[in-house]
């Protein structure tokens, strides 16, 4: 059991840290300016255990056997997909609204595919893999997940804080942005590893 609690202890501090100002921050924060804060905190719990859990068994049992630049490549394109998204004008009368747009019936499955899609192959998941293979797994399951939920918690609660006090309009442009410049960085970081 104290091998269990040792490990919990150090992957949360690992993947915390690692995490302050990372992009899955920033689109914790963007996702908390467009949808409803359960929807948010669901998506996260769902992705990063997914994340951490898929991370961790590769580590404790393999190691490196998934082709991340391709998946980061693909995190990328749909980055870059929703930044565009993002930058046309909603029809119904949101951009006036003040506030997340409370109705969206796949913001669940955006932000579950965007946060594990983008996070796939990151330092986070080489982290709990390392820590996998030398430390009790489930220990480091539970560390991480906590860890990478908490560094992203705190960047939603930032983004629901914004979304109250900026108009939809701004929000929504800044939004775009960030998903652009995270979409361009993941591509280039995708295409310069395909290249080597």
């Amino acid at each position: 059991m104290d091998a269990l609690f040792i490990a919990a202890g150090i992957a949360f501090g690992a993947v915390f840290l690692g995490e302050m100002g990372d992009k899955s921050q920033l689109m914790a924060l963007s996702f908390a300016t467009k949808y409803r804060m359960r929807t948010v905190i669901l998506g996260l719990v769902i992705a990063i255990g997914a994340l951490i859990g898929i991370s961790v068994g590769l580590g404790a049992a393999a190691g490196n056997l998934l082709p991340t630049d391709w998946i980061r490549l693909a995190a990328a394109i749909m980055f870059i997909g929703f930044g565009l998204w993002g930058l046309k004008p909603e029809k119904d009368g949101h951009d006036e609204a003040e506030g997340p747009i409370k109705e969206r019936r796949t913001g669940l499955l955006t932000v579950v595919a965007a946060m594990f899609l983008a996070e796939f192959g990151d330092k986070t998941m080489i982290i709990a893999m390392g820590m996998g293979s030398s430390y009790n797994p489930w220990g480091v399951w539970i560390g991480g997940t906590a860890g990478m939920l908490a560094a992203d918690l705190l960047a939603v609660f930032a983004g629901a804080w914004i979304a109250k006090r900026i108009p939809a309009k701004v929000v929504r442009y800044v939004a775009s942005a960030l998903f652009l410049v995270i979409g361009v960085l993941l591509g280039i970081e995708a295409v310069s590893a395909l290249a080597d």
